[in-house]
């Protein structure tokens, strides 16, 4: 639920933002978690780690973005994640690409 002051940023997919916020145009950010070591016995938790770190790294990009191009929020609509590994240094991680409406509040007069 948004704070009394509206100072909520990230609104993910069926959260719906403000009403008064206009969408100003759709954008894409994209993110990597941490690299861990692929174990197949902890596989599970693994994927939990880095799905963990995946999206606080994509919500701090998500407020950075917001903040650069002059937003007050970002409606994400659309997400997709995909792991990755690296048959040489043994490591894995997630990369996601997320799709967001930017929006703007109407400034009060």
């Amino acid at each position: 639920m948004p704070a009394a002051d509206n100072s909520k940023i990230v609104y993910w997919h069926r959260d719906l933002p403000p009403l008064d916020a206009e969408p100003v145009g759709e954008h894409i950010v994209e993110a990597t978690s941490m690299r861990v070591k692929s174990d197949l016995a902890h596989r599970d938790e693994l994927w939990a780690r880095c799905h963990d770190d995946l999206m606080a790294r994509v919500r701090d990009r998500l407020h950075q973005e917001v903040a650069r191009l002059g937003g007050q929020c970002a409606h994400v609509f659309e997400e997709s994640i995909d792991s990755r590994h690296d048959e040489v240094s043994g490591e894995a991680w997630l990369h996601g690409r997320f799709s967001y409406v930017l929006l703007r509040r109407p400034s009060a007069s």
